[in-house]
Parts: C-alpha cells; structure tokens; sequence
C-alpha cells in the first residue's frame, strides 16, 4: 500500500468497514492537547491514540524518552481498536505527519502492511471541507495478530558498529543538530557522522508531502546506500520514514531511541556544527 492517501480517498472510504480511521494529535508542548483537540472535533469515526499512552513505553534510564511499546500492550491496543489482517489503517494528526507516522511504522514494524497516512493531516480535511464531529466510536474488537519485523529498527549498539557506507540521518531542526539549542535534551549537538535531514523540509508550503521526484532529489547523494534515522525521541524521524518510503527506500531503519538515547550514555561522543 502506498504510504499516503489523499483527503478525497479518505473521504470515498469513509464508510467502508474494512477502514479504521485514527486520530494522533499531539502536542510534546501540552500532553493533553491533543485529546482534547480530538474531543472538539476529529473526522468521522476516528479513534484516538495517544503518543504518550498508547504509542510509547515506560520510560527508563536508557531507551529515550519515547521508548516503542511492548508489542504485547500494542496488539492489545490495536485490537481494541478493532484492527486485524483485513483492515487498513488510516492515520492522521496535525503536526508534519510525525504522529501519524508513529502509527504507520508500528504497525508496519509488527507485520501490519495496510496503513497510510492522510496526507497534509486534519487542516487538509478541513481545508477541503469534509464532514467532522465529536462523537466517540465504540469500535467492534477484533483480533490483531502481529508479525514483529526486527530489521526494521536498530538499537544504541548498532549505531556505534555502523558500517561506513551506512549514512546516519537526523531529523531534528538544523539549530539543534548543530548543538546551537537543545530544548528537550541534556546534551547539545549530534551523533559523529550523521548528515541532517530536517523532516520538515519533505513538506510543502500547504505541509502536504513534497513529490516523489523532489524527495528523490533530496536522497539523491546516497540513493544506494544503507540508511538509518533518528531524531529527538523517534517520532519526527517517523516523518521522514514516511517520506524516504514514499521515495521508494521501504528499508530504512529507524534508531528509535534517537538523541535522548545516545545521550543518556556518558561514553557516547557528541558532535557539534556541521559535518
């Protein structure tokens, strides 16, 4: 399945009940805005996860400070949600599509292929002026079944062995990638090596995903090359997941412990400036 769909499929397929619509709003600023923004108006039928409850683990001395979820507690999520090998997954938010990315590669990363997310999330649904409400679904349970896909993620001690044909991007802003600013982290700068490749710069002005051919060209130095992505805590790398798949690299792997993993190892060096 393509990695993205449009405002207008959503809307043709809105009422299929092999489509499962969720809701990812989130603000790392204000934790609950996002539940709150879902209880005011989401798109009809939607569901509502939360980064922090339902899309993250417990955080511990290592592992950042959104660790993936057990599978276990994920497969009982999606399965209250009603998802299963039948169903597709549609996943918005409001913030660069890195929420909703989130989703799109846990779910992916536990076998489940039918997912996408709204392109240019909810102000593009309201933008084009389809139908929203507050109504809470009670979704039929189904059974979710996973299929964990390990080659899909690598940890703090794969980073350090990583081969030298292997590019390592960052997905944080360019300020805090050079170490001028770190707002969330301990430590300021940037893994030794890793090139920056701002996630936001994938979106257009309207923050619908650029072209296939423009995010082609901003692959382009290291098209055939291994690749690894990390950010602050996993999530906006997810954004640029979803852009490097739409690209055609469906093999990208994601550090998900990002920055505020590396950092809580004393031993690990720390880069600043520009490579």
């Amino acid at each position: 399945m393509q990695p993205l769909v449009t405002p207008q499929w959503l809307k043709d397929h809105l009422q299929d009940e092999n489509v499962v619509i969720v809701d990812c709003r989130f603000a790392l600023s204000a934790s609950e805005a996002g539940a709150e923004d879902y209880r005011n108006d989401h798109i009809p039928g939607a569901r509502y996860f939360d980064l922090n409850r339902n899309l993250s683990g417990p955080k511990e001395a290592h592992g950042g400070r959104h660790p993936l979820p057990d599978p276990t507690a994920l497969v009982s999520l999606f399965s209250r949600a009603g998802i299963d090998e039948n169903v597709t997954v549609i996943a918005y938010d409001d913030q660069e599509m890195a929420m909703a990315g989130r989703l799109w590669w846990l779910l992916r990363y536990l076998g489940h292929d039918k997912v996408a997310v709204l392109d240019g999330g909810y102000a593009a649904w309201k933008e084009a002026g389809y139908e929203v409400n507050a109504d809470v679904p009670t979704p039929q349970a189904r059974t979710f079944t996973p299929h964990v896909r390990p080659d899909m993620l690598v940890d703090v001690q794969a980073v350090r062995e990583r081969s030298r044909q292997t590019v390592l991007l960052d997905s944080r802003a360019p300020e805090r990638y050079r170490g001028e600013v770190e707002p969330l982290d301990p430590k300021a700068g940037h893994i030794p090596g890793a090139l920056s490749f701002f996630y936001k710069d994938n979106l257009a002005s309207d923050m619908t995903m650029l072209p296939v051919e423009k995010l082609s060209e901003r692959i382009a130095d290291f098209a055939n090359q291994d690749i690894i992505v990390y950010c602050g805590s996993g999530v906006t790398a997810c954004s640029n997941l979803l852009a490097l798949h739409a690209a055609g690299r469906t093999d990208v792997k994601l550090y998900a412990g990002s920055w505020s993993d590396w950092v809580s190892y004393e031993e690990n060096p720390v880069a600043t400036g520009e490579e």
